[in-house]
């Protein structure tokens, strides 16, 4: 009995030290929130000084009283200048491309918070909701090895793998020259920071052990890639693992909040809560439709108590695979549908994203193949980012949990 529990924990740790779990999912998640900040960035160009700028209502001063309050991350309060402005939300945009793409995710993926925290912290009474999901996500991104798959990383490992040079070191690395680079700017623009005491020391601190982390990555990775790579792969695959755990617990913690609090209000309990977005103007990008359904009391108060049920229940069905496939296509379905008849899109995407870390990977699998037979068909033929993997990869084509 013994031998058995301490076989299965060995496999368990092996499991979880060897690899990093949910490499597709994470991946997802990755093109998820880096495409709806895009889409958000781009939508709201023509208003961004308004939102975040020079002319926002919230202004320059009393954010730098609550920033000095709550001692939040912004580049917006190192100086009002236009200028400045313009430059930080150009460094966002930028880095939601390149952290969609894949392209020196770690990189990317500090620039992607960056630019989320930045902005978001500037102006916080903006947003729907989903704001807040992305600017949690934004900062687990970083600790996530979520370029694997799905990545113009993973296509540069793949290709450099062909052509190992024979030396012994880790093959995308020894030929990668865009990495020292942009890890030697960094070190400049943090050094020119730091001399300059334009962040708070806890940030500083952050940042300059990211940069400490991925320069020993790189050398250790080209100059002693035996055991010392195992050990920073060990390392990292524990940060993946524990930081995907992390995600799915926030993701079980909204859902679970919002229902329960919805339970407390009356209008849910009697099954009229959906009635009144529905009428008011705000909420109606499409007002025929919406009375059409508000004027059902039926469809109301089936779709107000599916919606609590629908949510409080999602945590409880993590380890029944069927159960938990069926509601998440139900949340995903319910997102779709606020997007459409209470106009948040891009509250609607942030959720669909974060859901995805539920994903079954035999689906994301299928969806993956589909994707390249359409780019294939279209004639991009096999420089598609998104393509089939098959089992061999190390990871069966199930669910994270169940």
């Amino acid at each position: 009995m013994s031998s058995a529990v301490s076989d299965t924990a060995a496999r368990a740790v092996q499991k979880i030290t060897g690899s990093a779990l949910g490499r597709y999912q994470s991946a997802v998640v990755r093109i998820g929130f880096s495409l709806t900040w895009l889409l958000f960035l781009l939508r709201e160009l023509p208003h961004r000084r308004e939102l975040y700028g020079p002319h926002s209502p919230w202004g320059w001063d009393m954010a730098q009283q609550l920033i000095a309050d709550n001692h939040a991350f912004t580049l917006l309060m190192w100086t009002d200048s236009t200028t400045w402005f313009e430059l930080v939300y150009a460094v966002a945009v930028l880095s939601s491309v390149l952290l969609l793409l894949g392209w020196h995710t770690r990189v990317a993926s500090l620039l992607f918070m960056v630019g989320v925290l930045s902005l978001q912290n500037r102006s916080v009474f903006l947003g729907d909701g989903g704001d807040n999901v992305v600017h949690l996500m934004s900062t687990y991104l970083v600790m996530t090895r979520c370029s694997q798959v799905w990545s113009l990383d993973a296509r540069r490992a793949a290709r450099a793998e062909k052509k190992a040079d024979g030396t012994g070191a880790t093959p995308e690395v020894s030929r990668d020259r865009v990495g020292p680079l942009l890890w030697a700017v960094f070190g400049v623009v943090l050094a020119a920071v730091t001399l300059l005491g334009k962040m708070s020391g806890g940030w500083e601190l952050f940042f300059w052990a990211m940069w400490l982390v991925q320069g020993l990555w790189w050398a250790v990775c080209r100059h002693a890639p035996g055991q010392p790579r195992i050990f920073l792969d060990v390392v990292a695959n524990l940060a993946h693992n524990a930081t995907l755990v992390v995600i799915m617990a926030e993701v079980c913690l909204i859902y679970s909040t919002a229902g329960w609090y919805k339970i407390q209000g009356s209008r849910w309990q009697d099954g009229t809560a959906l009635y009144y977005p529905l009428n008011l103007h705000y909420f109606a990008p499409w007002p025929g439709l919406s009375s059409l359904l508000a004027s059902s009391g039926v469809m109301v108060m089936l779709l107000t108590y599916g919606t609590v049920i629908v949510q409080v229940a999602f945590p409880f069905t993590l380890f029944n695979r069927r159960v938990k496939n069926v509601l998440l296509v139900a949340m995903m379905l319910e997102h779709a549908g606020i997007a459409v008849l209470l106009g948040l899109p891009f509250f609607s995407l942030a959720m669909i994203a974060a859901d995805a870390v539920f994903l079954p990977t035999g689906f994301l699998l299928w969806l993956g193949g589909l994707s390249t037979r359409v780019t294939s068909r279209a004639g991009a033929g096999p420089r598609s980012l998104i393509g089939p993997r098959r089992a061999a990869d190390g990871e069966q084509p199930r669910t994270l949990v169940g």
